[in-house]
């Protein structure tokens, strides 16, 4: 029997996490925990549900928004709140059937609301609890606001974001959130893989801001071996050059010329075998400190020639090069998202055929797969009160 009769639905076939989160870093966590097969419970607020639902994003017919059915695919929903007690213990008997709870609240919140850890390790000492948070749970920032653009902000990554002597610039991709996500999935799957072994949960928790400092590993090292601030180099890179995007006839196109080998190409096929016997250039080092140099001289030869003219050229030298694309052409037009069916859809009851990214992770004996779409706001009522039912069934025949 293969792996795939095994575990029908994925890796994790199995595994159910209840999904206490909203907005980003949580249900990014939780998609690709469900993406690779486990039954995600996503519990929300009877009023409106998690904010990306309506208040996030862009809404084509409904009224949940293109954020939310992207983030949110594979899951169910169940309509709980959490500070009315008889719902609440709804809640405990569905922990108590659970593996994994993951919460996104600000710290102190999960507590008052008597589902932090302490409390529901008393109704399943087996769970594994996850909780995201802006700062983490202790410390002095452990009360600030979580999102994205602070934490870039405060870790450095803003600093280093940019065109040199620019204005601060976010990353345009919120590095942040989607790392914390995806660290926090990581802590999970550890948290299992022991619990396999010793049969006990645990606690983890990942914030916003430690996730983006992480990520930080050029950033940090430049800094402790020069004693100087990483400063914003635009598209180049802070370990080698040229490593950089360049602008052709054209458009703009990336090269990675970052070892000798490589630079001597770079130069071949530019035709300026002067630039290999200059002293500025003569090591990467050397370049790096002359960066400024480096691309004032390479600048008007790049220009001679479109993208696609020094794009193929360059790999037919075996230079690393590529064109910058936008979206539009990525998703909609490029032949190697095509082949790597990076891009799939599935059918949602109001808004049809919605288009989402594919998981990257490719197990070949359990692939992830996308099975449901983005539930409606309490559209899994039933698994509330089917386990609180069921608990009631138990209890009375014990009793009988």
């Amino acid at each position: 029997m293969s792996f795939a009769d095994q575990l029908p639905d994925g890796a994790l076939t199995g595994l159910r996490v209840l999904d206490l989160t909203q907005v980003m870093s949580g249900p990014f966590c939780t998609m690709m925990l469900a993406d690779l097969g486990a039954d995600v419970i996503k519990v929300e607020n009877p009023d409106g549900g998690d904010q990306t639902r309506t208040s996030w994003g862009y809404a084509v017919r409904g009224d949940d928004s293109r954020a939310f059915l992207s983030l949110n695919r594979n899951k169910r929903s169940v309509r709980l709140d959490l500070k009315d007690e008889d719902q609440r213990a709804d809640f405990y008997a569905m922990v108590r059937e659970a593996d994994v709870v993951v919460e996104n609240f600000r710290p102190g919140v999960a507590a008052r609301l008597g589902v932090d850890y302490e409390r529901l390790r008393t109704e399943n000492p087996a769970l594994i609890y996850a909780s995201i948070s802006g700062f983490g749970q202790t410390g002095p920032y452990s009360q600030y606001p979580g999102y994205d653009l602070i934490a870039q902000g405060m870790t450095g990554v803003m600093s280093i974001t940019g065109e040199p002597d620019g204005n601060p610039v976010k990353c345009g991709l919120p590095v942040a959130d989607l790392g914390a996500g995806m660290f926090t999935a990581f802590g999970i799957l550890a948290a299992y893989v022991a619990r396999l072994a010793t049969g006990e949960g645990q606690y983890l928790e990942v914030s916003l801001f430690e996730a983006a400092l992480a990520l930080s590993v050029w950033e940090s090292t430049e800094y402790w071996a020069t004693g100087e601030a990483p400063q914003a180099l635009g598209s180049a890179n802070r370990m080698s050059a040229p490593y950089q995007a360049f602008r052709a006839s054209d458009g703009y196109l990336t090269v990675g010329a970052n070892n000798e080998r490589l630079w001597r190409r770079l130069c071949d096929v530019l035709g300026a075998p002067e630039l290999v016997a200059d002293e500025r250039y003569r090591t990467n080092t050397l370049r790096m400190g002359h960066r400024d140099e480096l691309v004032a001289d390479l600048t008007p030869l790049f220009a001679a020639r479109s993208v696609e003219e020094w794009v193929d050229a360059l790999l037919a030298a075996g230079v690393p090069a590529g064109p910058i694309r936008d979206y539009a052409y990525v998703l909609d037009s490029d032949p190697h998202v095509a082949a790597r069916q990076a891009v799939t859809s599935y059918e949602h009851p109001v808004e049809g055929t919605v288009k989402v990214l594919a998981s990257p992770v490719r197990l070949q004996g359990t692939p992830p797969t996308v099975r449901r779409p983005a539930p409606l706001l309490g559209e899994h009522d039933d698994l509330r009160r089917g386990a609180a039912a069921g608990e009631r069934l138990v209890e009375e025949g014990t009793r009988g």
